[in-house]
């Protein structure tokens, strides 16, 4: 009696999750992530057998074709965001459902770490992300971005110094973080102002965005006065079952 040989395993499947976590690093929004991997999987498809058989490194090969994609919507994206009426912040994403793409994004994605990628260019972006969260080699960054691997290197360095910058100045240690999250939740459900005071500052500035089908402050809200009359207002409209991440 012969054994059947083990079914392969679709290379595309393989670096699913991993491709839909360097699309939402670059896009800051899981819908047009997932367009991407759509996209690109998709082109997989189209090469049909021989032409899979043929690519010596799938998951280089996807990689690449789903960091061009996301850059071409990046570029896009970033036109229709100067005409966005408000400020645009990257969306939150809950991985409740999908155990093996929350691991993939558990590593230095918050929304405060996507908004301070926001700060680069498309082609910075592009580059630091592959380069120092996907640890992919020059030779594969060079063809995506359409420059010598030397200038990668330097694209690199300029993105790693503007993100080490940046991240001094906005994000605090996660355990600081955590304890302000806790602190300002409870001062805006039971009205203690001077917690909240503690917590936000004199000189706080509240940036938000609801959406294209939600409103929101169109501008940034300044003052400590302002910010908490209107933190007040939305907490006390918020349902009892209401969960913020």
């Amino acid at each position: 009696m012969s054994i059947p040989p083990p079914a392969v395993a679709d290379p595309f499947e393989a670096e699913r999750a991993r491709l839909q976590a360097l699309a939402y690093r670059m896009l800051g929004s899981m819908a047009d992530a997932e367009d991407v991997v759509q996209d690109a999987w998709l082109r997989w498809h189209r090469l049909g057998s021989d032409g899979q058989a043929g690519v010596a490194r799938p998951a280089a090969w996807l990689t690449t074709v789903a960091s061009r994609l996301a850059l071409d919507r990046l570029k896009s994206s970033q036109r229709q965001r100067e005409e966005y009426v408000g400020p645009w912040l990257p969306e939150p994403i809950l991985t409740d459902g999908d155990p093996a793409l929350a691991a993939e994004l558990a590593e230095s994605l918050t929304i405060g770490f996507l908004a301070v990628l926001e700060r680069l260019g498309p082609v910075e972006r592009a580059v630091f992300l592959l380069a120092d969260v996907f640890a992919e080699p020059y030779s594969t960054i060079a063809p995506v971005v359409e420059r010598s691997e030397e200038a990668c290197r330097q694209i690199a360095s300029r993105a790693r110094r503007a993100v080490r910058e940046e991240r001094q100045r906005f994000q605090p240690a996660a355990a600081r973080r955590d304890d302000l999250v806790h602190a300002f939740m409870a001062a805006c459900a039971f009205g203690q102002v001077d917690d909240l005071r503690r917590v936000l500052g004199d000189d706080v500035v509240l940036v938000s965005d609801g959406g294209r089908d939600r409103h929101a402050a169109r501008r940034p809200v300044i003052g400590f006065h302002r910010v908490s009359r209107l933190l007040r207002n939305l907490t006390a409209r918020m349902p009892a079952d209401a969960r913020v991440d």
